[in-house]
């Protein structure tokens, strides 16, 4: 491989359900190993947001879209010797495959490194994959692919029902599905056929057991299993929605090794370079398996697999993608050992899925075999008992433990009535389920849970009875509590106390949890790193801190959820390094196995470990050193409200995050400093709220304090949506009172991010909204630099920001959001923290905004930064998910629903805008036809202007009556079509199935949020309908006028060709 010079590295885009920030840690881990190898690195990767797009690792950046068209032009232009394509997820390979059959690799001689193509093909062509282990004795689900509705009703006749459709190609399951009778099947199956290029129906092996093995191999034959895991849920959920366990706790040892003996025969026949994933179905009586799939790539299960066993995977991947062999790579963390070994595990893992399904309007939310999930966490343990537990809080869901007494009241009958169906709620029912009385054998005939594992839950509610039983607090009691995973706020609130009293008589008795390392090698050999966790079960700790070494410890993001995700990552793994580069020792805290910043060898010491009140004070008490709250998004900002001040915050303070977060206290600051903002009140009850709504005038916007990604906010437009609203706000907000403020309708919108020292703003950046103001701004499209806003609102909002940042004595990251209306500018709210856009405008700019920040926070004086003006536009994008959700209605609004986010770079703003959207999957149009429905005058008559300039370009409009009636009185001529209850000669059904459509257009006239407090009563609307049908269809749907006209404008205005191929520092 030594010809090999230059290398084109292709990451997964915007983080999306099924496909998130775990190949933004395989990435970085690959691009650390070419360069050390000497090689030069082209990253194509749109995801601005990542840590492998930060300038200093790839030679190369190039923030476009992960397709054909795009990577062909570069490739065109650097020509690379190499390309990986394992380290990007589905995206990644499904580009590559791509690449391969267009002969463009041929084309420029570019080789691909690591798993040969033909392996790839063998691996993700599920006909392929199927004849291929057949030719090896192996065992498959007997299945056929399928390419007509006929064939396959006609094979699932042949075999029974209920059968299992699976797709090839495909990310996270999707398309996938249990298909329990005909008419499922010829629903599920004419949607599938018109999407996916393949189909495949199989017998369903709903409850066998699921087991999947992470394999790595190198050039010479030589293969190691590194992981294997255990899925505690059975067959027919997905891996990424299950709980997963590892090392495996109910296989024995004929079943472990007989699994792990066909992995590796089955990888080396497939001649896989690198690391790949293999699934099983394991059935619980016979023993007979069947293989599910290989991943010939790097995929969710590495991640967590490489964060479990401390194993770097990806690393040791890319060098065998590189020729290398296993036994010449050393184990890092041992440093005297090889990679040619097999971890061993003196403890237990457990990775629990994050849902945030209840930010969707209509969504289905029972799991299967298509992924919901956002995000996840890893909790490690010396139990079962106590890692489950831990992982419960970790989730940020507002659980203490897996007891959640909310989940108390419900009959038997009811309870095993729910546990049919699996839910996001499964564990948390289960658990209410063993409190009731229910039997482990009841729950295992409902669920096909393992008994293993229902019996340790068994064991929690056995000692939660005990300690609800009791009437004071017994020392033995609990010691066994707390091995077991309890939170010292569980115990005390069965105590009814509070959990600093429990604390303080936890370590009065010496009842303190210990410190353990990873090693992988269960203590064999002894760690030269420190990556560590804490448990109760244990006597000693591996670690004692160092009194003398100066150290900053700094709290992550926690688990990817809504409004949490790679942004907060980026930062503090930026924080991470400017501390080191000072000469301090980097601490962090984090739970994601996702993350970069849990990769063991970016910080000095790294606690994997829940981000609760009681595990920080737990690691101050050993660390004792001062600590960073506000670069890991709204998780370590909360804790900051909870501590003491024996502590020392570098940074917001809590009374400043307190005057800026409390909704009430910053209004009042604003009104003392006599600056502008929406009419604003406050109740706690729905008749404080509906006389004040009245004296406002609706709409109006309701928000609580305190939270991240607009949750539970709403735009309510009369008195039956606020009684709705009143009676449906989630219980953990209602101690807060409910803000209600003025809403402004087609006003802009507008984020300040800046980085402030004692009062003085050194760097800013002002991003303009491309939406109306109304939809979140991590919903939002936005420019840097503005486009639009007047020179005199851009002096306005830089001098209100700087009077607020005065007025607070900020030092340190900060945020201010704004309505601009009529060049009134009027402020929304300050962030006392960074900002999902914080790597967005850092690297538009060239401005590194959080190493900055981190210098001032350790004490280093800084001049103001003048970023000047820019000769380039910067937009960033959201990726929505919706398609993975089915029934939730695609209308972006006041809460935040996008699961990722894309930018590009150009010198016109329109040329970004169009190749950040085509990055989120969009296809350049081509076809020619666009389907319209505007609801409401209002809309028609703002979306007039760019469906002129369509038709002026050749587009044929198709419309509903009313949008049709409308378009013809402005003499435009359209294809009238019937909505999906009027039975017209050409529906909308007919329409979008028949994909003669580009895009469509579905604007509702009333807020979604409205419809979804009231008018779901009545049934759904046919615009939501609609909507849903075409992302359901792979149709892009357009739901907003704003962002619809900047489309169109973009779409008239640029080709393919005509988009810019230039490297991120070709704009410096």
């Amino acid at each position: 491989m030594n010809q090999i010079k230059k290398v084109l590295l292709l990451g997964s885009g915007a983080l999306k359900i099924g496909e998130a920030g775990e190949f933004d840690y395989s990435g970085t881990q690959a691009i650390k190993a070419l360069k050390e190898e000497g090689k030069e690195v082209i990253l194509v990767n749109p995801n601005v947001a990542t840590i492998q797009t930060s300038e200093g690792l790839a030679d190369k950046i190039y923030l476009l879209p992960v397709t054909a068209d795009f990577v062909s032009r570069v490739i065109a232009k650097e020509r690379p010797d190499g390309i990986m394509l394992s380290f990007g997820g589905q995206s990644a390979l499904n580009c590559g495959i791509d690449l391969y059959r267009k002969n463009i690799l041929k084309k420029y001689k570019v080789t691909i490194l690591g798993t040969p193509i033909q392996a790839i093909l063998d691996t993700e062509d599920r006909k392929l994959f199927s004849d291929k282990l057949h030719e090896l004795g192996l065992k498959t689900a007997h299945g056929k692919t399928v390419t007509t509705l006929y064939e396959a009703v006609a094979f699932a006749k042949k075999i029974g029902y209920p059968v299992m459709l699976r797709t090839g190609f495909a990310l996270g399951g999707t398309g996938s599905g249990i298909l329990k009778n005909e008419r499922e099947l010829k629903k599920v199956v004419t949607r599938a056929l018109s999407v996916f290029p393949q189909i495949i129906i199989e017998e369903c092996l709903y409850g066998w057991k699921e087991v999947e093995y992470e394999v790595v191999r190198d050039c010479d034959d030589n293969c190691v299993t590194v992981c294997n895991m255990e899925n505690f849920d059975p067959t027919g959920i997905h891996t990424g929605e299950s709980i997963v366990v590892a090392p495996s706790q109910t296989l024995n040892d004929h079943e472990y090794y007989s699994l792990r003996e066909i992995s590796i025969r089955t990888i080396k026949s497939l001649k896989i370079i690198g690391e790949c994933n293999i699934q099983f179905a394991l059935h619980p009586k016979t023993g007979d398996y069947r293989i599910i799939e290989v991943n010939a790539r790097l995929s969710r299960s590495s991640a967590l697999a490489s964060k479990a066993t401390g194993y770097p995977l990806a690393y040791i991947a890319a060098k065998l993608s590189l020729g290398k062999r296993l036994w010449e790579l050393p184990n890092t963390i041992t440093a005297k050992t090889t990679a040619f070994f097999e971890p061993a595990l003196d403890y237990i893992v457990v990775k629990l899925p994050r849902w945030d399904l209840d930010k969707y309007t209509h969504i289905e939310v029972s799991i299967g075999s298509e992924m919901k999930s956002v995000g996840e966490v890893m909790s490690i343990g010396r139990s079962f008992e106590e890692a489950i537990q831990k992982g419960a809080r970790m989730l940020n869901d507002g659980y203490n433990g897996v007891i959640d007494v909310n989940f108390g009241n419900e009959s038997k009958k009811e309870l095993l009535e729910r546990l049919k169906t699996p839910s996001s709620m499964r564990l948390f029912t289960i658990l209410s389920a063993l409190r009731a009385g229910i039997t482990v054998d009841e729950i295992y005939t409902k669920t096909y849970i393992d008994p293993w594992f229902l019996e340790k839950l068994q064991n929690i509610v056995v000692t939660y009875n005990q300690l609800q039983k009791n009437k004071k607090l017994e020392k033995n009691l609990l010691e066994r509590a707390k091995r077991q995973g309890f939170s010292d706020v569980q115990i005390a609130d069965l105590f009814n106390t509070s959990e600093s009293a429990v604390r303080t008589i936890r370590k009065k008795w010496n009842i303190t949890p210990k410190v353990k390392r990873i090693d992988t090698l269960a203590g064999e050999f002894p760690a030269v790193t420190n990556y560590m966790y804490m448990t109760y079960n244990a006597g000693e700790n591996d670690y004692i801190p160092d009194a003398d070494e100066k150290k900053i410890v700094v709290v992550g993001g926690g688990p990817y959820a809504i409004g949490t995700s790679v942004e907060f990552d980026w930062c503090a793994v930026n924080t991470i390094a400017t501390i080191k580069q000072h000469g301090y020792k980097g601490v962090m805290i984090n739970c994601n196995p996702e993350t970069v910043s849990t990769d063991y060898d970016h910080s000095d010491y790294l606690y994997f470990e829940e981000l609760t009140v009681e595990r920080f004070l737990d690691i101050m008490d050993l660390e004792k050193s001062p600590v960073v709250l506000s670069v890991g998004g709204q998780i370590p900002n909360n804790i900051s409200q909870k501590i003491g001040q024996e502590i020392k915050i570098l940074g917001p303070q809590p009374k400043q995050i307190t005057r800026a977060e409390n909704r009430q206290e910053f209004s009042r600051l604003l009104d003392r400093l006599n600056i502008a903002q929406p009419k604003w009140a406050r109740a706690k009850t729905f008749i404080e709220a509906r006389t004040l709504c009245k004296n406002i005038g609706y709409p109006v916007l309701l928000r609580p304090s305190f939270v991240l990604s607009g949750k539970a906010m709403r735009v309510i437009e009369n008195e039956s949506a606020l009684r709705e609203y009143m009676r449906t706000i989630p219980l953990d907000l209602r101690d807060h009172p409910i803000l209600i403020s003025q809403f402004f309708r087609h006003a802009q919108e507008c984020d300040f991010d800046g980085v402030a020292q004692k009062g003085t703003i050194l760097v800013s950046a002002l991003c303009e909204h491309v939406e109306d103001a109304g939809v979140h701004s991590g919903d939002s499209s936005m420019m840097l630099p503005a486009p639009t806003l007047s020179a005199f609102v851009k002096r306005k909002v830089a001098h209100v920001a700087a009077e607020i940042v005065k007025e607070l004595k900020i030092t340190g990251p900060f945020n201010v959001q704004y309505v601009i209306q009529n060049e009134e500018v009027y402020v929304i709210e300050c962030n006392l923290r960074a900002s999902r856009s914080f790597p967005f405008d850092s690297k538009v700019t060239g401005v590194n905004f959080i190493k900055l920040a981190t210098e001032i926070l350790l004490g280093t004086k800084k001049k103001p930064i003048s970023i000047g003006k820019l000769n380039h536009f910067g937009v960033k994008v959201p990726q929505f998910s919706f398609h993975k959700l089915k029934g939730a209605d695609p209308v972006p609004k006041i809460e935040m629903n996008s699961t990722g986010e894309v930018a590009a770079l150009a010198t016109q703003v329109h040329q970004a805008y169009l190749t950040a959207i085509l990055a989120t999957g969009v296809k350049y149009p081509t076809k020619k036809g666009v389907f319209i429905s505007l609801g409401g005058m209002d809309n028609k008559m703002r979306f007039i202007d760019a469906i002129k300039k369509l038709v002026q370009d050749g587009f044929t409009l198709y419309a509903t009556l009313g949008t049709a009636l409308y378009l013809k009185e402005n003499n435009l001529a359209s294809v009238k079509v019937g909505k999906l209850h009027e039975g017209a000669e050409v529906t909308a059904e007919n329409l979008l199935r028949e994909q003669k459509i580009d895009f469509a257009v579905v604007v509702p006239e009333m807020r979604s949020d409205r419809i979804s407090a009231v008018r779901v009563k009545k049934g759904f609307t046919d615009g939501y309908k609609i909507r849903r049908l075409a992302i359901d269809l792979g149709i892009p749907v357009l739901t907003n006028v704003a962002s619809g006209t900047f489309f169109v404008d973009a779409i008239l205005n640029n080709t393919l060709d005509s988009l810019p191929i230039k490297a991120l520092d070709e704009y410096r």
